[in-house]
């Protein structure tokens, strides 16, 4: 007989505590809620009174995307199967996890998977909880399709925790902060040792809550300072890459001509001329931005999908 698989949720989170808050009680209400909902923020105040919470781990860890979900992976392998990063803003359909659960139990050559995004509040001003709900209820089931794929998404990135334990894996620590393609670089080192899947049927909505992003400077800097760094570690073909940065340039370029006030482009593209530069004069490197003042130093989430693929 086969054993169940333990499935975990892990969360990092910062500067959303409501937002956290109401993820966390959605999760928890769950008929097929996850053994364990790990959370980790940078500071006790960004974790929404969780702390006294028993259904609710607790992590207080460095801050960044990397650093916080690395924590999350320590406090999972003691006894989790598969572990579902979520975004803090990312509402998966009552079935999601059950779905998953079924693609790793039957493919188990399967090491990392990703959901099916109905929604992506980002591209407009943001969808609230209820508004999520609705688009979930409103699209119902549809039968579950499995499909290879380059690379996971990290607002919802479900991971076999036997392949990183085998193979030492870890988040790279060197992509600071919202770890702008943290999700490819893990993706590629997972997908060494089995299939990375996009799971058709394991559906949510990612709200895309405003508050915590980004200020424009930085995520141009990454834009260009990551994808060259993740060429020189082998875990983005250079092809890939270069489509990746020459996409992010035109949107900034455009965006900052036609006044797109929905995200800083202007401090974007400032970003990506500042890392050509430094890539020119052999100094890129994506720990650059924090050496870039900015008003808050609480700032820290992971970009929209529809953001990676622009």
């Amino acid at each position: 007989m086969t054993r169940q698989l333990r499935i975990s949720v892990g969360i990092a989170s910062a500067g959303r505590p409501a937002t956290l808050l109401a993820t966390i009680d959605y999760l928890a209400g769950l008929r097929n809620r996850p053994a364990r909902i790990i959370v980790c923020v940078p500071d006790i105040d960004d974790a929404a009174e969780l702390d006294n919470r028993l259904d609710v781990e607790l992590i207080v860890g460095s801050r960044g995307l990397t650093c916080q979900r690395n924590r999350i992976l320590r406090a999972a392998v003691p006894d989790t199967d598969i572990l579902i990063f979520l975004d803090d803003d990312f509402i998966p359909a009552p079935n999601f996890i059950s779905r998953m659960e079924a693609v790793f139990a039957h493919e188990p050559d399967v090491t990392i998977a990703t959901g099916e995004v109905l929604a992506d509040g980002i591209l407009g001003g943001g969808l609230t909880m209820s508004e999520a709900l609705e688009i979930i209820e409103t699209a119902g089931e549809r039968a579950v399709l499995v499909t290879d794929v380059y690379n996971a998404y990290g607002c919802n990135m479900v991971v076999r925790l036997s392949a990183v334990i085998e193979h030492g894996l870890t988040f790279d620590e060197q992509l600071p902060l919202y770890g702008w393609l943290e999700d490819v670089d893990f993706s590629r080192s997972i997908a060494r040792y089995g299939r990375s899947v996009r799971v058709a049927g394991a559906r949510g909505v990612h709200l895309g809550v405003k508050s915590a992003r980004q200020p424009g400077l930085r995520l141009g800097y990454s834009q260009i300072a990551n994808p060259a760094h993740l060429i020189r570690k082998g875990t983005m073909s250079k092809a890939r890459a270069i489509a990746q940065i020459g996409r992010n340039i035109l949107a900034n370029a455009r965006g900052a001509l036609l006044g797109d006030r929905s995200v800083d482009r202007r401090g974007r593209l400032g970003g990506n001329m500042l890392a050509l530069a430094d890539l020119l004069i052999g100094r890129a490197s994506p720990l650059r931005i924090l050496e870039f003042g900015i008003s808050s130093n609480r700032e820290m989430s992971s970009p929209s999908i529809a953001t990676k693929r622009r």
